[in-house]
């Protein structure tokens, strides 16, 4: 099966530099982890309240934190039309 969807790689980096592990934000915005890991890992698109409540948490701007990154089967390319983010 071809890899083709879009991830949030400034979350993943944000949860691990904060420390804050998948499970515990989770429960802080009220949704299981199996959601999260699928938002996480591009299964699934955060509607923009979670957006928001997850990065009031993360203490970092939603734009920045859900910038998409195109992973395919060859490469990881970045969506030429969301970058750079407008602030």
């Amino acid at each position: 099966m071809p890899i083709n969807r879009d991830i949030y790689p400034n979350l993943k980096l944000r949860m691990y530099t904060s420390g804050i592990r998948q499970n515990r934000l989770a429960k802080m915005v009220g949704i299981d982890e199996a959601h999260l890991s699928k938002i996480v890992n591009g299964f699934r698109e955060p509607n923009p309240d979670l957006r928001t409540q997850i990065a009031e948490i993360l203490h970092c701007d939603p734009e920045w934190l859900f910038h998409k990154v195109l992973l395919t089967e060859e490469s990881p390319e970045f969506d030429h039309q969301t970058w750079p983010p407008n602030k």
